[in-house]
């Protein structure tokens, strides 16, 4: 897989993923040769590039659920863009309900991990792919911590709006990525508190919004003296917090122009090591949401060997169960002997994140009973632990963080 910018696009190139609408209509499916008219509407749709597959690629998996995510990734894209436009305009934002509600219905409530894809980024539509992934990802947490819908919607308005100012921040500025100076984060800050500006205007229109405002307030002005009179309560730093992991995550693991993502793993042990600033409970609380070594997942081992995983720990996910490809041997890293013997560095993925491979591969490294009999032990040992386990040991200890 490769990403080809618009202008060098050629006929005869097969897409890599697919291309909705709007609406979410599919207008080419992933394989999908790329003809004249195909290159115009990609064109027209203001797309900086398109991921192609290579001459001999296979064609990459993708389940029912990876499908759904990204069509509703493309609805939810177009719509908070168009709601954005309205803000700016000081018109009425009357769909902002429906947007939130639509995120709630499919994220808000799940009772299993999802593979966390994401699109291409660029300058211009970074806010807009940026917030609908943080909301998604703000949806599932608050729904594993058992949040009151009325907070998950003040949640989710603050997850999508408080990037609206993103617009007046210099396109040098948002090309640097993540390397901004002192001066680079001020001209930020100084935008995005632009934008709220603009959307203290809707203050009276929904009930959540004056929370969600001054939770958007919390979250720009965090670490400078502009707060003002504002004194945020115990709950809204906690929500800062929980909003603070799922913004940074969805950051550090997204593909933009002249930022390569780093793997999931990656990106929650540069979390982890912050705990004063990503507090455990909302980045543990994370990983029950999101595959982030599921099976099938290609990995590097600490010894600079490789390996494939075959079944996916849910309670640890850095302690599956491997298949080494040295010594095609398999290791069962739940026992701590084992663990001292190898340990994961990292897992591989391609440029959308997507893990490299397919869960029919695995079937090869199970031809006997030994592993069989192997994988129905270990999910039996780990699945029935009830999910949140791991949160539950840091519930108690988030004021102390405050």
């Amino acid at each position: 897989m490769q990403f080809v910018a618009t202008d060098e696009l050629k006929t005869g190139m097969r897409l890599a993923k697919p291309i909705y609408n709007k609406n979410g209509v599919l207008l080419y499916d992933i394989n999908s040769r790329l003809t004249v008219a195909a290159i115009n509407s990609i064109k027209n749709f203001g797309l900086i590039g398109i991921y192609i597959l290579e001459p001999a690629e296979p064609v990459p998996p993708l389940s029912r659920e990876d499908i759904a995510f990204e069509q509703m990734q493309t609805i939810c894209m177009f719509k908070l863009r168009e709601i954005m436009d309205q803000v700016v305009s000081r018109q009425k934002i009357d769909s902002l309900n429906s947007l939130i509600e639509n995120i709630l219905r499919n994220y808000g409530k799940l009772d299993h991990r999802v593979n966390f894809n994401q699109n291409l980024r660029s300058p211009e539509d970074f806010m807009y792919k940026h917030a609908i992934s943080t909301a998604i990802l703000v949806a599932m947490i608050t729904s594993r911590l058992s949040y009151t819908v009325q907070k998950q919607r003040t949640m989710i308005a603050a997850a999508l709006l408080f990037g609206v100012g993103y617009r007046y921040v210099p396109r040098a500025i948002l090309e640097k990525g993540e390397d901004l100076d002192e001066s680079d984060r001020e001209a930020t800050r100084r935008s995005l508190a632009r934008g709220l500006d603009f959307l203290s205007n809707y203050r009276g229109d929904f009930d959540y919004f004056p929370r969600a405002l001054a939770l958007m307030q919390v979250f720009v002005y965090h670490g400078s003296d502009d707060l003002g009179s504002l004194k945020p309560d115990e709950d809204l730093l906690q929500m800062r917090m929980l909003l603070r992991v799922a913004d940074q995550f969805d950051r550090a693991t997204a593909m933009n122009i002249g930022h390569a993502p780093v793997s999931e793993i990656a990106a929650i042990q540069m979390l982890e090591s912050d705990p004063y600033e990503y507090h455990p409970v909302y980045v543990t609380t994370l990983c029950e949401c999101i595959h982030i070594c599921p099976g099938a997942a290609r990995v590097d081992f600490a010894d600079g060997t490789k390996g494939i995983v075959l079944v996916e720990n849910p309670v640890d996910f850095m302690h599956p169960v491997v298949l080494r490809f040295s010594d095609n041997e398999i290791y069962d890293l739940t026992k701590p002997a084992v663990q001292r013997l190898i340990q994961i560095k990292d897992i591989m993925k391609t440029m959308d994140n997507r893990v490299k491979m397919d869960a029919d591969t695995i079937k090869q490294f199970v031809p006997d009973e030994r592993l069989i009999e192997l994988t129905k032990k270990f999910r039996a040992a780990l699945y029935p632990v009830a999910s949140g386990q791991r949160t539950k040991e840091y519930k108690g200890d988030l004021v102390s963080h405050i």
